[in-house]
């Protein structure tokens, strides 16, 4: 799995003109599902997720996790994130879960979220959407499942 995560201080998606998730002092995890990945992988991302220390404390520092601050995720599928664009002009999506693998473990991940604590704002599933933010600091980080030790 791969997810951009961004800390904002708020964020917001709409499809077909209706606000389906909307969110203040957070993040906004975009979050891409591969061929290979597992719920395991969804569940270690989660806790990644969550735990991060990217929140600032009172001395400025990143130190503090969105359960610290209890904030709030906006969760955004987005195959797009497995496009290969190595050969060619046109992005190959060949690593990109088929909708029914990417669709279970993506509300898995959400899931996992709310396990955790966190609460969570949705986009809709194999939906187009128009997502907005604004990005705080700005902070963003890429975590790769395939990358974890």
């Amino acid at each position: 799995m791969r997810a951009v995560i961004q800390r904002v201080t708020s964020g917001a998606v709409d499809v077909n003109g209706e606000r389906t998730g909307d969110i203040q002092d957070g993040l906004v995890v975009l979050l891409g599902v591969s061929t290979k990945d597992t719920k395991k992988d969804a569940d270690y991302l989660a806790e990644k997720i969550v735990n991060l220390r990217i929140f600032e404390d009172d001395q400025e520092k990143m130190n503090l996790s969105l359960k610290d601050v209890q904030g709030k995720l906006l969760s955004i599928s987005q195959f797009t994130l497995y496009g290969d664009t190595r050969k060619g002009r046109r992005p190959n999506f060949m690593q990109a879960a088929k909708p029914d693998q990417a669709l279970e473990l993506y509300e898995h991940f959400n899931e996992q979220i709310r396990q955790l604590g966190i609460e969570v704002e949705e986009g809709r599933f194999g939906e187009h959407m128009e997502v907005s933010l604004v990005n705080d600091g700005p902070v963003t980080l890429i975590i790769d499942t395939d990358d974890k030790s």
